[in-house]
Parts: C-alpha cells; sequence; structure tokens
C-alpha cells in the first residue's frame, strides 16, 4: 500500500491497521517456517508498510503531519 493512502486514514483507523498488518505478518512468519509461502517477498512488503504506518502515527505525535478531517471531504464533495 502507498504512503499517500495511509496519510489519508485517521489515527483509529492507522491503529486498526497496524494490528492488523502485526497479525498478517505474524502468518507470514508461520507460512515461511512451515514452507508454505510461495513468494517471501510478502514478508518484505509486510515489513514496510508496518514501518510506514508508525512513522505517520508518530509524525502525527509530533506534530509534523495532521490527521484528515473526514467530515470535511466529504462536504466539499457535495459542495462541487
Amino acid at each position: 500500500m502507498k504512503a499517500s493512502n495511509f496519510f489519508e486514514m485517521t489515527n483509529e483507523e492507522l491503529n486498526l491497521k497496524l494490528n492488523s498488518l502485526k497479525e498478517e505478518l505474524f502468518n507470514l512468519r508461520f507460512k515461511h517456517k512451515a514452507g508454505q509461502l510461495e513468494n517471501a517477498n510478502q514478508l518484505a512488503i509486510c515489513k514496510k508498510d508496518i514501518a510506514r504506518v508508525k512513522t505517520i502515527i508518530r509524525q502525527r505525535e509530533l506534530g509534523i503531519s495532521s490527521e484528515p478531517n473526514k467530515a470535511g471531504k466529504k462536504s466539499e464533495k457535495k459542495a462541487k
């Protein structure tokens, strides 16, 4: 997933995504050790997505970036 998609998520959505990515990484590692993982590159992709999410969460904690306003986006689309 691209970082721009993560920037559009709220903090709550990011935390949910982070938990699901961690679960996915656990399952991928388990499949890899059991020899059932066909594409080992999925591990690297999952790790990078986790790093992207953690980076965005940290940027918002430090005030470098802000959480998007979901309600504002909907009203802007309706106004056009």
